[in-house]
């Protein structure tokens, strides 16, 4: 309902202006565009349980050929920079908890603090002018250099560091955004930890102060991380529809942006329910890692 009620036309944006209005009609019933719109819901249902999820109004192909064809490319840049994040984020994290009220720790948040707040458009715009623009050490755009894939000697290894090199932008505007917001809450959680009965009474045992924060307090102040680690790459399918479409990446985000701006409803409807999926699995993962990291936890 929503992508309908979103301004413009998209049959005014897929025919020639010198059709008959006889011909857009025709294009319209073609579509099932003509039908009130709960007869197109009814329909979309039907096909949704049929598994059919129509056809592109722009690219004229299947909705999930469009989506299994950017998805390895959004998998690839944002499970990479969130895990990179996450595993940096917990290491500091518990560091600046275990040193509260240090120099380290103050210098620690506060990094922390300016890289959550940070406006990502903006801070990748910077990145692609510093870096890719005045300095001349990354691409500005894009997936790949066609120069190289077009290149019958480039060999397998030769493509992969091509590809490595025009990720390595987005990856370092999401990984520093993502650190700082893992930093906070591993920081915030481990303190909370640190006050427990069972860390007293680890040290009343003579354990080192080394086992006790990173086998004892780390792993339970992982614990609202780990929820916030699962979501993160769940919500990631949408690609980070702001990242994607700076760097020009082609992954499902900017996809989405382009269905929704072209009033592309069978893609925009496909890429929603697949986000929707994905955020329920991560949830059913996230709640059976609990009972691993807690052995408190039971089901």
């Amino acid at each position: 309902m929503l992508f309908r009620l979103a301004p413009g036309d998209p049959v005014a944006r897929m025919v020639d202006p010198m059709w008959t209005p006889e011909e857009v009609e025709y294009v319209m019933s073609q579509l099932g565009l003509d039908q009130p719109i709960w007869t197109q819901y009814l329909f979309y249902l039907k096909n949704f349980f049929s598994g059919n999820f129509g056809v592109s109004f722009h690219y004229g192909e299947p909705v999930h050929e469009i989506i299994w064809k950017r998805l390895p490319n959004t998998i690839l840049l944002f499970t990479t920079s969130t895990i990179l994040a996450a595993l940096a984020g917990v290491f500091f994290g518990k560091i600046a908890a275990w040193r509260k009220g240090s120099k380290s720790d103050t210098w620690m948040t506060i990094s922390a603090l300016v890289c959550h707040t940070l406006f990502v458009p903006w801070f990748a715009l910077m990145l692609v002018w510093i870096l890719g623009y005045k300095v001349g050490w990354f691409p500005l755009n894009g997936i790949i250099s066609p120069e190289i894939w077009v290149d019958e000697s480039s060999g397998f290894l030769v493509k992969a560091l091509d590809v490595l090199h025009h990720m390595l932008l987005p990856l370092m505007t999401l990984f520093v955004v993502q650190m700082g917001s893992y930093l906070l809450l591993m920081r915030s959680s481990m303190l909370g930890t640190l006050k427990e009965d069972y860390i007293v009474t680890a040290r009343a045992k003579g354990l080192s102060e080394k086992v006790i924060r990173n086998h004892h307090a780390a792993r339970n102040a992982a614990l609202p991380v780990i929820t916030s680690i699962g979501l993160s790459l769940a919500f990631s399918i949408n690609g980070g529809a702001l990242t994607e479409t700076v760097f020009t990446w082609p992954g499902i985000g900017k996809e989405l942006v382009f269905a929704v701006s072209n009033n592309d409803y069978p893609l925009a409807q496909a890429c929603f329910l697949l986000i929707a999926a994905v955020v329920l699995t991560a949830n059913l993962i996230v709640d059976v890692l609990y009972a691993y990291l807690d052995p408190r936890i039971r089901y």
